[in-house]
């Protein structure tokens, strides 16, 4: 593999291990403003993602269709929509601040089941890291070296606050310090993993990358609207995670175009 892109995996990686190592600097509860600000900023970070690191390239790629550009790009926004949803009622998972499982029924403990929510969404997240690597390893899309790094590094500020997130909860319900780092820190294993495996298989899905990125978009969108905004607003009402999710996005905006 590419130096520049094993490093490029594991930049989003980091960013989860990272977050997850809060629980060592931190007490053991992490204050709810702190949390709706992390969660709002993360959200701001994915939704800019979606836009100029996924769905702009995306119409780009299929400019060769002429006004029928934005098609691959609907398509597999949607599908990705479609995609996250399903996981969404299969895959046993908690989220944050609530007593309720979704998905299928089972036994699991409910910091399995916090993990879970978070890596059901780190997968789509790696496969994003993944193919726009591929795009760029190929040269024969508009995806630049400096682009894969905007959207890594992008990812990686966004996976920041989920791996503190998920680590210092954890810690509140009586898990060492230890324990629960190693839980944030396995929720952000998958992304690697992800990413690898879609490079490997680079050369089949290279044809139909613009349906690729937007399918990311898709998927990284559901998880802003079905999780991210309804976390940052339950409670009383608070302007502190609407301002952070326009500093998120505005970053990550600003990081995009500066390096693109």
């Amino acid at each position: 593999m590419n130096v520049s892109a094993f490093y490029m995996v594991l930049i989003p990686f980091l960013g989860t291990t990272l977050g997850a190592g809060c629980v060592f600097l931190m007490g053991s509860q992490l204050n709810i403003k702190l949390q709706k600000a992390l969660t709002g900023f993360a959200g701001g970070v994915m939704v800019a993602a979606s836009v100029w690191s996924l769905l702009i390239p995306a119409i780009d790629e299929a400019a060769d269709l002429g006004r029928f550009a934005c098609v691959p790009a609907a398509v597999g926004f949607l599908g990705g929509i479609f995609f996250l949803l399903v996981l969404d009622m299969v895959v046993p998972h908690l989220h944050q601040n609530s007593d309720q499982p979704e998905g299928i029924h089972t036994d699991l403990k409910d910091s399995i089941l916090l993990v879970l929510a978070v890596t059901l969404h780190n997968i789509p997240e790696g496969m994003t890291v993944g193919i726009v690597i591929a795009g760029w390893l190929s040269g024969q899309t508009m995806i630049t070296l400096s682009g894969a790094m905007a959207l890594a590094i992008g990812i990686a500020i966004q996976n920041f606050p989920e791996g503190a997130i998920i680590s210092m909860p954890l810690r509140t319900q009586g898990l060492k310090k230890s324990k629960a780092f190693g839980y944030g820190f396995l929720s952000g294993v998958v992304e690697p993993i992800a990413a690898v495996v879609t490079l490997l298989l680079a050369n089949q899905l290279l044809p139909f990358l613009p349906y690729l990125l937007s399918f990311a978009a898709g998927a990284m969108i559901y998880v802003v609207v079905e999780e991210l905004i309804p976390e940052a607003s339950q409670g009383d009402h608070s302007n502190l995670a609407t301002v952070a999710f326009a500093l998120g996005f505005t970053l990550m905006m600003v990081l995009d175009v500066a390096l693109a």
